[in-house]
């Protein structure tokens, strides 16, 4: 007998229903649901209060092939939660722009490093993309650390393909916008993700895709115009943006 039906046979043998159940184990219904269809397993914690509550050992309750499916799932949700929390503290973290002199502002010939909130030698458009790129990443970053136990199938399927556009989206702007450091410092932490990324076996297509993104940003690049110097009456050289 597989887990799914044990667990339905001890949950009818106390007259009780999926949502009783999971009130029992502090857990939502439809991972009860989830349980006694066969498509997936409780963690660990959750196995204990199962063995507890029904006072059956775990060895009754799993094979032995479905105690080493369990310690794999189990193996990935960590990975999972540890990714996602690395995800959210880095674009958290990106609110630094808004205070730190990261941005390169011209003033009388030179060039001063100020905020994001004391930029204003760039047009309001530009601004206004600075600062939506921004929330915008610090957004998903709150949303990444507070849901990261949401039952909601759409937001865990798609909340890594949201941080990493919007992060891709940041460096561009910052690129070609021709604001070396913050692009720098975001290109870092896009690093950081793919890395983490690379090391998650399900996720081949969105690694593709920033792999495509990395073999991109030699040209991306080349339009950042850099410094241009040109030099006056005295001989003397000026560097201009």
């Amino acid at each position: 007998m597989e887990f799914n039906e044990k667990l339905q046979q001890l949950r009818k043998r106390r007259d009780l229903t999926q949502e009783e159940l999971a009130d029992q184990l502090y857990v939502s219904r439809t991972a009860v649901s989830k349980w006694e269809s066969g498509r997936g397993y409780p963690n660990i914690d959750s196995l204990k209060a199962l063995s507890k509550y029904f006072s059956v050992t775990i060895d009754e309750l799993l094979s032995g092939d479905e105690l080493l499916t369990l310690a794999e799932e189990d193996h990935k949700r960590k990975q999972a939660s540890f990714r996602d929390l690395i995800y959210g503290l880095l674009d958290v973290s990106t609110v630094m722009f808004l205070f730190l002199p990261f941005f390169g502002q011209t003033f009388n010939g030179a060039i001063h490093s100020v905020s994001l909130l004391s930029l204003s030698s760039v047009s309001s458009y530009l601004r206004t993309a600075y600062f939506a790129v921004i929330i915008a990443m610090a957004a998903a970053g709150i949303a990444m650390l507070t849901l990261q136990a949401a039952p909601w199938r759409l937001w865990t399927q798609n909340k890594v393909k949201v941080s990493l556009l919007i992060h891709l989206a940041g460096v561009l702007l910052f690129i070609i916008s021709s604001q070396p450091y913050p692009a720098v410092i975001l290109l870092l932490f896009l690093t950081i993700k793919v890395l983490l990324l690379s090391k998650s076996p399900d996720t081949n297509r969105i690694t593709d895709v920033t792999g495509g993104f990395f073999s991109i940003l030699p040209f991306c690049f080349m339009l950042y115009p850099g410094e241009s110097r040109n030099t006056d009456k005295d001989g003397n050289e000026n560097a201009e943006i």
